[in-house]
């Protein structure tokens, strides 16, 4: 049988419908594969977001996960949502990160993006950055670092390398910008390299130097303490290309790394180029 890969179209005032279709199109994407779209599109204006297209977003979803789950689909791979308005029908998921590991009753998740030559893992996700100091666990930098090396892993990278962000300016600087990286981070990364001895960790690594090497080659991925420290020097080195991968659930979940982007949707402006980076790389965690 063919592998088979649902994509959701998103919130369908957003760009998803439009770049799904781009990229199923495209020529660029893995061939004998069956992809099919999940979603509604009729009665929605592009660019113009309603509580019914966000419900529209919410029933695709849903209807993913039922179908991975009875195994008609090997892969997931998601259209943009928006969170905001997706809050306001009484969606309590802080994402769709969450949301699909709530269906497949996963509670050992984490979120990874990776674009070009940077792959990061973070340990805290979508909470305000004032919360980020204390949500830091020694348990949670263990079980994400685990969870990143078994994806390098998948990936064929049978010997990970990875850099450990610190919290602080310059790492903390030995206790006088912040004791994270002593109490907190170095205990987590003496802990991974007694628990994944084919792994390497470095660090804790100054945040502001971390990303220079990491695209030079010197780590395969950087594993990050919250959300913005990951994610912006990800964008500025790939946005086009940018892809988001849960880890830690029992079948592929990929979405491209964007927004709904109402501002463009239906202009023909929007780029397919992250969905199909995303398809791809949900074909490649299949297993094909």
């Amino acid at each position: 049988m063919p592998l088979r890969v649902g994509i959701t179209l998103g919130d369908p005032a957003g760009i998803g419908p439009e770049i799904a279709h781009a990229a199923i199109n495209s020529g660029r994407l893995p061939q004998g594969v069956e992809y099919e779209y999940i979603g509604e599109l009729a009665g929605f204006v592009p660019g113009k977001p309603t509580p019914e297209s966000a419900r529209a977003a919410l029933a695709a979803m849903e209807e993913a996960a039922r179908l991975i789950l009875t195994g008609q689909i090997n892969a997931i791979v998601t259209g943009p949502i928006h969170k905001a308005r997706m809050a306001e029908i009484g969606f309590v998921f802080p994402g769709q990160t969450e949301f699909f590991a709530a269906r497949a009753e996963v509670t050992d998740f984490a979120m990874l993006l990776t674009a070009g030559s940077i792959t990061v893992a973070l340990v805290t996700t979508h909470l305000p950055l004032r919360e980020v100091p204390d949500a830091l666990k020694k348990s949670e930098i263990v079980r994400v670092g685990k969870l990143l090396t078994k994806f390098l892993r998948y990936r064929g990278n049978t010997n990970p390398r990875v850099a450990v962000a610190g919290l602080n300016p310059h790492a903390g600087e030995s206790g006088k910008l912040g004791r994270e990286e002593m109490e907190t981070i170095a205990p987590a990364i003496e802990q991974l390299g007694r628990v994944e001895r084919e792994a390497k960790f470095d660090g804790p690594i100054s945040p502001d130097t971390l990303f220079f090497h990491l695209v030079r080659g010197h780590w395969d991925a950087a594993l990050c303490m919250y959300h913005d420290q990951g994610l912006i020097p990800l964008k500025l080195h790939g946005f086009d290309v940018g892809v988001n991968v849960t880890l830690g659930l029992p079948f592929p979940r990929t979405s491209p790394d964007h927004g709904t982007a109402f501002d463009i949707a239906g202009k023909n402006m929007a780029r397919p180029d992250s969905m199909i980076a995303a398809i791809n790389l949900a074909v490649e965690l299949c297993g094909k």
